[in-house]
């Protein structure tokens, strides 16, 4: 028996939002937890934030951006479909409590994940400043959601074709320029990204978190696909994980270790547009 795909929702080009019947998973999940999916038997497993659970509903919404043969075929999944499993809620939940004045920061795909966090944060009585970056307008997602938990949103893409003309770090640079003092930044994106994060909150010792998303096939700390160095220290991400002081994170590192499958990940995808089966049945 597998997962029911409850709904599925196009949110911009090559990113879907899809919500998965997994009851089981709905009713331990918390802001920070991550699930793993695999769609058939032959497939991979790809690590996925969860963005929302409805208990009540026994439901888990994750948001995919097509990066690779099995994302891609994850963006052509109908309500109905079932995939084969989804395996959950993992890694460590953030440590929500009050703390004052937190911004969370979201860069691509990474808007999405920083939703649950935003939300759970106001909830607790703080003052949270959301700014969310993408490539162009068309890319952005997660605005309206987010714009319901902050107390003010503020957006960049790298084309200027909405907000500031720029990059998401800048943003945050801006908001500390206008003299905000910050008691949390919490960042998810790409690792170029949150590395540029840290480096605008590092000279000024704000407490800074990110969630990183390595190359993981189990999960569960057994294969060490996932080792992050954090503090000059060997982490797994999907145990010791996902979040880390982004002040400790040897980014560059993680960068080197995600480029390792490069050609296996081409060739896959080369395989499957040439076949022209872009189902989960490919």
């Amino acid at each position: 028996m597998g997962y029911k795909i409850l709904s599925a929702e196009p949110l911009a080009p090559q990113i879907v939002k899809l919500e998965i019947e997994a009851p089981h998973i709905a009713r331990k999940a918390k802001p920070g937890h991550f699930l793993i999916v695999r769609l058939t038997e032959k497939g991979e497993r790809v690590p996925l934030t969860i963005v929302d659970a409805n208990p009540q509903r026994g439901s888990v919404t994750i948001v995919v951006l097509e990066a690779g043969k099995t994302t891609k075929l994850m963006q052509n999944l109908k309500p109905g479909q079932e995939i084969l499993n989804c395996v959950g809620p993992l890694g460590n939940p953030t440590e929500i409590k009050y703390y004052g004045t937190v911004a969370c920061v979201g860069g691509g795909v990474g808007v999405a994940c920083i939703y649950p966090v935003a939300r759970a944060l106001k909830q607790a009585g703080n003052r949270v400043l959301t700014l969310v970056g993408a490539r162009t307008e068309r890319l952005l997602i997660f605005e309206h959601e987010l714009r319901q938990w902050s107390d003010e949103l503020l957006v960049s893409t790298d084309d200027g074709s909405r907000g500031h003309r720029g990059f998401v770090h800048e943003l945050l640079q801006k908001v500390l320029e206008r003299g905000e003092k910050l008691d949390l930044v919490y960042a998810v994106g790409p690792v170029l990204m949150m590395k540029a994060v840290a480096e605008v909150t590092r000279p000024l010792g704000i407490k800074t978190i990110v969630s990183l998303n390595p190359i993981m096939v189990d999960g569960t700390g057994m294969c060490g696909s996932c080792r992050v160095e954090v503090g000059g220290q060997m982490r797994f991400a999907c145990v010791d994980g996902p979040e880390f002081d982004a002040h400790q994170v040897d980014f560059d590192l993680l960068l080197a270790r995600n480029r390792r499958y490069l050609d296996q990940e081409k060739i896959a995808m080369d395989t499957l547009v040439e076949s022209g089966h872009q189902s989960i049945k490919a």
